[in-house]
C-alpha cells in the first residue's frame, strides 16, 4: 500500500486547511484509514480514523473542530480541520490499517501560528 498525503502548510490560528490522503496498490482489504500527528519532542499521537463502514475516533482534542471523511470508490481520507490552534502545529501521517499490516504516508508539516 502506498499513500499519498498534501494539504499541510501555514495558517494562522482560527484558519482552516484540508489533508487528503490516497491510497494505491494492495488496498482490497484496507480496514481503516486516517491521520496521526507529532509535534516535536511529542510522541506520534491519534487525529482521527475512520473505517470502511465510516465508524469514526477521534482525539478528544479535535473533537468538533476536525472533521474525517472517507471515499472508498477514490481510496481517499479527508482531514477538514477548522479553527486551528497553535497546538495544532505538527506533521501529520496517513495511515492505513489492513489488520496484519499498518501503512504510514510520508507526513505533511502543519504550522499553525498565534
Amino acid at each position: 500500500v502506498q499513500l499519498q498525503a498534501s494539504g499541510g502548510g501555514l495558517v494562522q490560528a482560527g484558519g482552516s486547511l484540508r489533508l487528503s490522503c490516497k491510497a494505491s496498490g494492495s488496498i482490497f482489504d484496507i480496514k481503516a484509514m486516517g491521520w496521526y500527528r507529532q509535534a516535536p519532542g511529542n510522541k506520534r499521537e491519534l487525529v482521527a480514523l475512520i473505517t470502511r463502514g465510516g465508524t469514526i475516533s477521534n482525539s478528544d482534542s479535535v473533537k468538533g473542530r476536525f472533521t474525517i471523511s472517507r471515499d472508498n470508490a477514490a481510496n481517499t481520507v479527508l482531514l477538514q480541520m477548522n479553527n486551528l490552534k497553535p497546538e495544532d502545529t505538527a506533521v501529520y501521517y496517513c495511515v492505513a490499517d489492513r489488520g496484519l499490516s499498518i501503512y504510514w504516508g510520508q507526513g505533511t508539516e502543519v504550522t499553525v501560528s498565534s
